[in-house]
């Protein structure tokens, strides 16, 4: 995403647009599913001042207007992605930890449907799928 691109998607959130939260959004979107620290790493190569606590405020405005979404697998820290508003899934390596977009079905959401919904409109579902990358699969069977 361009700098300007992130102005524009600030600007239409309501949000002031500041050096850290245009460079927070450009990184999120350069590194899918990439924790805080390394988020402040790719930030801090085009603006080495920035706080970590500018970043973590970035995060979290980002997060509440909607422009970035937070996931946390379970064991795992809190990541970030600029993929939003498509009712996306994931799927985590359990041993590496990589992580990977899974489209929901095509159509009917059959994951929007649970079996008692309580009395709850619902609009979104988080699935995640746990297994073994590529990488880590292939690794596992050569040992």
């Amino acid at each position: 995403m361009t700098t300007s691109g992130s102005e524009q998607l600030l600007r239409g959130a309501g949000l002031r647009v500041t050096r850290p939260r245009t460079a927070v959004l450009d990184a999120v979107h350069a590194f899918p599913h990439a924790d805080t620290e390394s988020i402040i790493g790719a930030v801090r190569r085009g603006l080495p001042e920035v706080s970590h606590q500018a970043v973590y405020d970035s995060l979290a405005a980002l997060t509440e207007a909607g422009l970035v979404r937070r996931i946390q697998p379970s064991g795992s820290v809190a990541r970030y992605e600029s993929r939003i508003n498509d009712n996306h899934h994931h799927v985590v390596c359990r041993t590496c930890g990589a992580i990977a977009d899974v489209d929901c079905a095509v159509g009917h959401a059959p994951c929007l449907t649970a079996s008692d919904d309580s009395g709850f409109r619902i609009d979104e579902a988080e699935v995640i799928y746990w297994g073994q990358c590529p990488a880590c699969s292939t690794a596992s069977a050569q040992q």
